[in-house]
């Protein structure tokens, strides 16, 4: 777990995508957005590589880890009231997957016993899970080649705090997609910040 840390920003379905391709309808929507349209604003962002996050006030870093492969699987942001979660994941030139994603979520989460709402929210579709005095809220935002999805997770009494904590994310986060083919849902690469990096691996030691 780490204190807070902000870097300045920089810039089932379907084949391989096959590079990049500049897609005018999500030119001037709000964020959040690709690296090859984002603001130049003066948000200091998060570096994860694929994905660049504002960072809440007074927010801590959690970094799961692969044990098989050493490989970073997510970087959480702890708050004093809850989670958030920001992953990237590859998606077709249409940009349209989180309909099938969350419909797979959906079916997951009715699986282990949660009571589920579906609402419209801000980028589509929202998801909010209720299960044993947590609620998580679960957002997907569809562009071309990839596909953002963020997660709440915390105590019901936190939750509305915890909700736009995420959305406040969302709106000034960059995806930084590059050019390489990816088959849609491949989850996009995340480079830790070099001096967290280091602690890991001093932990790790």
């Amino acid at each position: 777990m780490f204190g807070r840390r902000r870097k300045r920003g920089r810039h089932s379905s379907g084949a391989v995508d096959t590079g990049p391709e500049h897609d005018e309808d999500f030119d001037d929507v709000e964020g959040p957005w690709d690296s090859t349209v984002a603001p130049q604003d003066d948000v200091d962002r998060l570096d994860l590589g694929s994905v660049l996050l504002p960072m809440p006030e007074e927010a801590q870093l959690q970094v799961e880890m692969d044990q098989q492969t050493n490989a970073v699987r997510a970087v959480h942001v702890l708050t004093p009231v809850g989670q958030l979660t920001v992953s990237a994941f590859a998606a077709p030139k249409s940009g349209d997957l989180w309909k099938e994603v969350g419909a797979e979520l959906i079916d997951g989460l009715k699986e282990d016993g949660a009571r589920i709402n579906r609402e419209n929210g801000e980028w589509g579709e929202e998801i909010t899970a209720r299960n044993q005095g947590v609620k998580i809220l679960f957002i997907g935002v569809d562009r071309p080649r990839w596909m953002l999805r963020g997660v709440a997770a915390g105590p019901e009494e936190h939750f509305e705090q915890n909700a736009e904590a995420l959305r406040e994310m969302l709106r000034g986060t960059v995806v930084v997609r590059g050019e390489q083919p990816m088959p849609p849902r491949t989850p996009l690469p995340v480079e830790l910040p070099e001096a967290i990096a280091r602690h890991i691996q001093q932990q790790q030691g």
